[in-house]
Order: C-alpha cells, then structure tokens, then sequence
C-alpha cells in the first residue's frame, strides 16, 4: 500500500485508505478491519499523511520523518494512554520536536498511526514529484481528415393535392 493514499478523517479515529473520491466526500476504507464506506465531505475532513508537518525547535517536518525515525529506533513502542512516556519516548527518538507545540493527544495519535502503519506494512516515504520533463503533455499530430464537400441540398417542395372534385 502507498503512504499517499492514507489519509486521516476528522471525528473517525485511525487511518484509511482512499479509494475513491465524489464531489461530496470520498469512498474509504479501513486499514484496521478493511470495511469499505462512503464519508462525507459536509461533515467530515480530509487529511493526507504525507501534508501532515510536526513542529520541531527548526523547521517543520513531515510526519513521514517522525515515522522514518520511529521505524529505526530500537526503543519499544510506548502505551498510548501513557502521556508522559509517549513524550520521553519522543523525546529518545525525535529530540527535535517542539514540545511546547506539540500536544500529548499527537503523540498519542502518531504512536498509534504508526502502529496501524507498521502493522500492514506501510514503506515511510514521500511520493516523489513527477519530473515535468516526464509528465509533459505529449502531442501526436494525428493525420488530417480527408474533406468532401457537399453538393448543397436542394430545398423540398411542397406538391400541392388537388382535390377532385
């Protein structure tokens, strides 16, 4: 499964896969127990993972690179109902995170993502933007289409009936 077809949605806990999308919502589907359904957009939000940047004390980050950083620690993954050892967890594997910004209910959230991720066996990478030499529109001349002309069509007369009489 490809990490730019997560997405999180508002009001709905963990992580779904887009599989299609309508003018008002899209068509999901759960990567926990894989049910398929139709979520509205007039109720609900749509969030990417791979838009998705974390505070850090320097610039923000792309959550992908808090889960590159998670998938190569070797430290256990921490309860998610425990704040403070989801923070000192965070604060072995992503010391750059800006605390004071982040939220406990984040990184929370983002152990549990990456439970969810590691357990289908999502690769943490970022979809790389197509070379736009390698996306150009190519035009392909197709032959020209023979012309005839028409000879112009002439009008139809109305015969009149004559009545016997």
């Amino acid at each position: 499964m490809q990490y730019g077809r997560i997405i999180s949605i508002t009001g709905m806990g963990g992580l779904y896969e887009l599989v299609g999308s309508k003018a008002d919502g899209a068509i999901v589907r759960s990567l926990e127990d894989g049910v398929t359904k139709f979520v509205s957009s007039r109720i609900h939000s749509f969030s990417h993972l791979e838009s998705i940047e974390v505070y850090t004390e320097r610039e923000n980050v792309n959550l992908v690179e808090i889960f590159v950083a998670m998938n190569a620690s070797t430290e256990p993954l921490p309860a998610e109902k425990d704040a403070a050892a989801v923070k000192a967890y965070f604060g072995k594997v992503f010391a750059a995170m800006d605390f004071e910004r982040v939220y406990a209910s984040d990184m929370k959230k983002m152990v549990r993502w990456f439970g969810i991720l590691k357990k289908i066996g999502v690769e943490f990478t970022l979809e790389a933007p197509a070379d736009e030499a390698a996306t150009a529109d190519v035009v392909v001349e197709a032959p020209a289409a023979e012309v005839v002309e028409e000879a112009p069509k002439k009008k139809a007369t109305r015969k009149k009936k004559e009545s016997a009489e």
